[in-house]
């Protein structure tokens, strides 16, 4: 492993001269008085947008505070890399496919300290600042878990002065926008771009070419070295485009490098000059498909090439841009590991290792050993999956024919790593199988996440129990080659975001209470445990949530015009819609509750429940469109049925995203965190919710083992088999239909599901989700934690009921939460990954 060298922190003087580092941005140092501010927006609504004020509308007001925002941060975003160069600060490069970064005004204005000034200085101009953020479209840059975790660190490394970038693709379109049409899911284009993004500078002077297909001449030059060249195929442009990311309050601006594909020239002339116009722009378009959409179907080959060129294109440029600045003060590679670590934020970009060995072997023509070994100590893998079958992996035909020599290099990477294995292990053809970066199960196909664990110093899983079933299990062969490189580092959420900005009220409590140094060190939120046998406090504390409950009411009764009642327990579950995380379990315990109550067989009070759903499917997802469908359907027969009224409601907000959790995670009650045990690596909603007072009903899953032992196991509501039993009965042999005979319960609201109650007039609408259940073997195990959640649910259904303990809890589910920061997380990868001092 290589030497570790320290990166300085990057705090400043105010006014530097060019050596110096930047000030705080405090709202003296960054804009002065509120008229200043209001000039400034003045300026950018007639320079900028060639607009007269008197006739501007809420979008016009909004780019025009983005540019006066990303003014005040651009100086500051010089200064600091400037500062890197000045102390030759080793550097981080965090490469991941997705960055989900939802709206940026209000998080840059917060960071930047001059919330009431910009307030003011907006209400001066006759408009409200809250209506104006409400404009932004979120940047459909990502989808999920992976893509949010990005954009929380990229917080907590600016926030923590860590010299760092951010690198990824500037999709033109994101995942997609998700609307429901009589209970179905419809797709329609994410066209997040439409208006423009002010955030972002482009930087056409930072234009690489990304080259693909082809064929690979090798030859021995005078010197008697073996010589591979790349030659032919086709070539893509990829053009920089920087948005920024501000530290809170500390001067301190990184920026997120963005590529987006153009065509190596705007069109064909040969093939425009012969009259061929369509077929000339056809080319071009082909060529800026690349960056066109996030996640392209990846059931059909084309969409497969596509996914292929879209990692390899954001690595290529990336390196490109790594190299070009490694080599403005440094004559060569030996130091890298040194000076630059990069992180493969899950497999995605790990093509890169490759893509590294190419440039330093074929272009720089080191030694293939040392070569490898500069590798190695550069980059780091965290993996974000336990589950084997998730572990991406490219046809072997497919990488030969899109990247020639990078399917050269894996060969020779691969061959020489298991002739080592063959040394340690003769005669073990088993362990030789599993440990070969290409795999032979189902044709031959090039093992991504082997690749990264082979090309990485460290290797991380995202939570303790993820990590180490890792270790025992999905790496279990590496793990005994490589001991040293595994290890934990639990996941973590930006408190800025997660708790300042969503929800200010509560902040506002705490901060009166506790100080506001709990935003840059969340561990303080512990002072906040003696507080909830303080009756005065707990009082405020219910009074501010069932404020935010009724603006979430609100807020979905304008996107659905579906009336949800404050003083109902709000029971939220939002999220990727998939079978493993299992919205179908809380969906049955639903119809159990609804039979329960038009049937009169409810045997004891419980508390009145709104249960809120969201999340979107991938497109060619049929089961989980269809459960979409079901959570629809019972919706509509829970409100039509006069006994569940003030009892029970059932509601889907559409088109989840960061913009709408920021209003839902702050008005939920109860957090549904119900993966089956083993199969969550980690999750950060869990976070975010118990961060806001949420509790949390769940599995020992993922984080929320880490979560339950901080929170403590009396404010977390424990319910279903561990990962060892999940094991255990598996091996025994999982029957679904012994749970669905023996218990009544289960067995009613499977049959009311399947039997057409909630789908008269196609009867057979649900059948097959109740025919995964009972015939193809209910793989997340649904039936066998079902009995254990429903008991579970009526304990949280009593305790609603005694609103005092309730709040109690939620009190301290916050102050346990001070661990889940992105800022201890980040602070770990600096030192025990990266080799940078904080």
């Amino acid at each position: 492993m290589p030497a570790k060298k320290a990166a300085p922190t990057t705090t400043a003087k105010a006014k530097p001269a060019p050596k110096a580092k930047p000030a705080p941005l405090t709202p003296e140092t960054t804009c002065g008085p509120v008229e200043t501010l209001k000039e400034d927006i003045r300026k950018h609504m007639f320079a900028f947008l060639g607009k007269d004020i008197t006739r501007a509308g809420l979008h016009d007001y909004f780019k025009a505070v983005a540019y006066t925002m990303r003014e005040r941060m651009a100086e500051h975003w010089i200064q600091t890399q400037r500062s890197y160069y000045d102390k030759s600060s080793k550097r981080v490069y965090y490469l991941s496919l997705e960055f989900l970064v939802g709206r940026s005004l209000k998080n840059n204005v917060l960071c930047l300290g001059i919330e009431d000034q910009v307030r003011e200085a907006l209400a001066g101009l006759g408009q409200d600042y809250e209506e104006i953020s409400e404009v932004e479209w979120d940047a459909g840059l990502g989808n999920g878990g992976l893509g949010r975790l990005a954009s929380c660190y990229l917080d907590s490394m600016a926030t923590l002065n860590i010299p760092g970038y951010g690198y990824g693709i500037r999709y033109e379109y994101g995942i997609f926008h998700q609307s429901i049409q009589d209970g179905w899911q419809v797709e329609r284009p994410d066209n997040w771009l439409r208006f423009g993004n002010p955030w972002e500078y482009d930087r056409s002077g930072y234009l690489f070419p990304v080259q693909f297909g082809g064929k690979v001449n090798s030859y021995t030059d005078d010197h008697g070295r073996l010589r591979h060249v790349w030659e032919g195929g086709s070539k893509v442009m990829a053009m920089a485009y920087d948005m920024m990311v501000p530290g809170f309050e500390n001067g301190n601006v990184i920026n997120m490098r963005l590529w987006s594909a153009k065509s190596s020239r705007d069109f064909d002339l040969e093939f425009f000059n012969s009259g061929a116009y369509l077929k000339a722009i056809e080319d071009k378009a082909k060529s800026e498909n690349i960056s066109k959409v996030l996640y392209p179907q990846d059931t059909f080959v084309e969409g497969q090439e596509l996914r292929l060129k879209q990692q390899y294109f954001f690595v290529a440029a990336t390196f490109h841009d790594i190299t070009r600045r490694h080599m403005k003060h440094h004559q060569g590679f030996e130091d890298l590991p040194d000076l630059v670590a990069v992180q493969l934020n899950d497999t995605h970009p790990a093509i890169a290792i490759a893509e590294l060995m190419r440039i330093l072997v074929d272009d720089h023509l080191l030694p293939w050993e040392k070569a490898w070994k500069i590798c190695v100590g550069t980059f780091a893998y965290t993996n974000h999956t336990v589950m084997p079958e998730a572990l991406e992996t490219w046809p072997v035909e497919l990488m030969a024919r899109v990247l020639p020599r990078h399917m050269e290099i894996i060969f020779e990477l691969n061959r020489r790593f298991l002739d080592e294995v063959r040394h340690l292990y003769p005669g073990d053809d088993g362990k030789l199988a599993r440990l070969s970066l290409i795999g032979e199960d189902y044709g031959k196909r090039v093992r991504m996440a082997n690749l990264a664990v082979l090309g990485s110093h460290s290797v991380n899983g995202v939570s303790a129990l993820h990590s180490n079933i890792l270790k025992d299990s999905t790496f279990r062969d590496f793990s005994e080659l490589f001991p040293e490189r595994f290890n934990n580092k639990t996941n973590g959420v930006t408190p800025r975001r997660w708790l300042r900005q969503c929800n200010p009220d509560l902040s506002e409590l705490i901060t009166e209470t506790i100080g506001q140094g709990w935003i840059n060190n969340l561990g303080r939120l512990e002072e906040l445990k003696p507080f909830a046998e303080d009756a005065g406090f707990r009082a405020r504390w219910g009074e501010i949530k069932q404020r935010n409950k009724k603006r979430l009411a609100d807020y979905m009764h304008h996107k659905t015009n579906k009336e949800l009642d404050p003083e109902t327990m709000f029971d939220v579950q939002v999220k990727r819609i998939h079978e493993y995380k299992r919205q179908l379990m809380n969906v049955l315990h639903v119809i159990s509750l609804y039979d329960a109550l038009r049937t009169g067989s409810l045997k004891r009070e419980t508390a009145p429940r709104t249960v809120i759903f969201g999340g979107k499917a991938a497109p060619g997802y049929r089961m989980a469109k269809l459960i979409i469908r079901l959570i629809h359907a019972v919706a509509d027969t829970v409100h039509r049925e006069p006994k569940c009224a003030g009892k029970l409601n059932v509601a889907f907000i559409p088109n989840y995203c960061v913009s709408n959790a920021e209003k839902i995670i702050p008005g939920t009650d109860l957090s549904e965190q119900i993966s089956l045990a083993g199969t969550e690596a980690s999750g950060t909603g869990n976070m975010k919710f118990a961060l806001n007072g949420a509790l949390t009903i769940g599995t020992l899953d993922g984080a929320n083992v880490e979560m339950r032992e901080r929170i403590g196991p009396e404010n977390f509501f424990l319910f279903g088999l561990t990962s060892p039993e999940v094991n255990a009965l598996k091996a025994r042999g999982y029957n679904p239909w012994e749970y669905y005979q023996r218990d009544e319960t289960l067995h009613q609201a499977i049959d009311l599901m399947a039997s057409g109650h909630f789908s008269p007039l196609t009867p057979d609408l649900f059948r097959p989700i109740a025919d995964a259940l009972l015939k193809d073997g209910d793989r997340w195990m649904l039936l066998s934690d079902f009995r254990s959640y429903v008991d579970t649910q009526k304990q949280v259904g009593q305790l609603y009921l005694d609103r005092d303990q309730w709040i109690r809890k939620s009190i301290l589910n916050t102050a346990g939460m001070g661990y889940f920061s992105s800022d201890r997380a980040i602070g770990e990868y600096a030192r025990d990954i990266w080799g940078v001092k904080l």
